[in-house]
């Protein structure tokens, strides 16, 4: 897997925020190169007294262009420096693709850049 040519990019926005006792949730929304409208939900917890670092939970659910609905978990970690977050996980789509993806996060601006690339082509 050649990590300088992701298999596609995409913009998301930070629509919500919650603080919790051991980390924050965040929901987002925008569109993903090959998997069209995209929302997602992730739980970020914190493992280190400084919050510098965790874990990541969630779900996404797409909508392609032609109506098709692709939804999947997400589970990886985060680093957290200053108000910037790069978070990278894994997925497991139910149209049967794996991707790796990475996700840079400003918490000021709410702009989300993401890359993703194919481990496992869908079935």
């Amino acid at each position: 897997m050649d990590l300088t040519k992701p298999d596609g990019i995409g913009e998301l926005n930070i629509s919500r925020m919650t603080i919790i006792a051991n980390g924050f949730e965040l929901d987002f929304e925008g569109q993903v190169e090959g998997y069209g409208a995209v929302f997602c939900s992730h739980l970020l917890t914190y493992i280190s007294g400084d919050e510098s670092r965790g874990t990541l939970t969630g779900e996404a659910r797409t909508f392609l262009n032609d109506g098709k609905v692709i939804c999947t978990p997400h589970l990886g970690t985060f680093k957290r420096e200053q108000s910037q977050i790069y978070s990278y996980f894994t997925d497991a789509t139910d149209h049967g693709a794996v991707n790796f993806v990475t996700w840079d996060i400003n918490l000021l601006t709410k702009a989300v850049g993401v890359r993703y690339w194919e481990a496992k082509s869908p079935s």
